[in-house]
């Protein structure tokens, strides 16, 4: 694969990045720069890892994960939106104002699962994965960046309806990955 090719995939890698990061925004009060690097930050990084690991391990893992990874992007995802769209109901007063290690990581993962199977695509292809999986991560990173701050530009809008919207669009793609 040319990097023009490579660079078009990390393109669409980061779109599941970007809508998260989007429905972050609209839920988060405070914090944004802070929550806009977590949230990128750690997207980035597990789409830089992850078609490493499926690089290497393409001919181990692949026979054992492939088959589950939509269940699994879907269960994250699911889970997510649900927790989203109950926690629009409940009192903001109090609350922490930023992502927490828990759902950072399950974003990471969840988002980054299709990275992995590209890594083994890339292995496939003969080519090396240093530099595809920097592009990836830095692509995501400044993807996931850019969908924070749209999402930040939509909070004029009643935020009951938007984390609803939010918590529905990450259902969505995680039903998306079923198919």
């Amino acid at each position: 694969m040319s990097y023009f090719e490579i660079f078009i995939l990390a393109i669409a890698l980061s779109i599941d990045a970007c809508i998260v990061s989007f429905t972050c925004a609209l839920k988060f009060r405070q914090a944004h720069f802070k929550n806009s690097l977590s949230l990128s930050s750690c997207t980035g990084f597990f789409q830089a890892l992850m078609p490493i690991l499926g690089y290497y391990l393409t001919n181990i893992i692949k026979t054992y994960i492939e088959p589950y990874s939509k269940y699994i992007v879907f269960i994250i995802f699911t889970y997510l939106g649900i927790k989203f769209i109950l926690e629009s109901n409940e009192d903001k007063n109090g609350k922490s104002c930023t992502i927490n290690t828990k759902a950072l990581f399950l974003i990471g993962i969840a988002t980054s699962i299709d990275a992995f199977s590209a890594g083994i695509s890339l292995s496939l292809f003969g080519n090396k994965i240093l530099k595809p999986a920097i592009l990836i991560g830095f692509t995501t990173f400044i993807i996931s960046a850019l969908g924070y701050f749209a999402g930040l530009k939509l909070k004029k809008l009643p935020s009951k309806f938007l984390e609803i919207l939010g918590g529905t669009l990450l259902i969505l793609l995680g039903i998306k990955a079923l198919f």
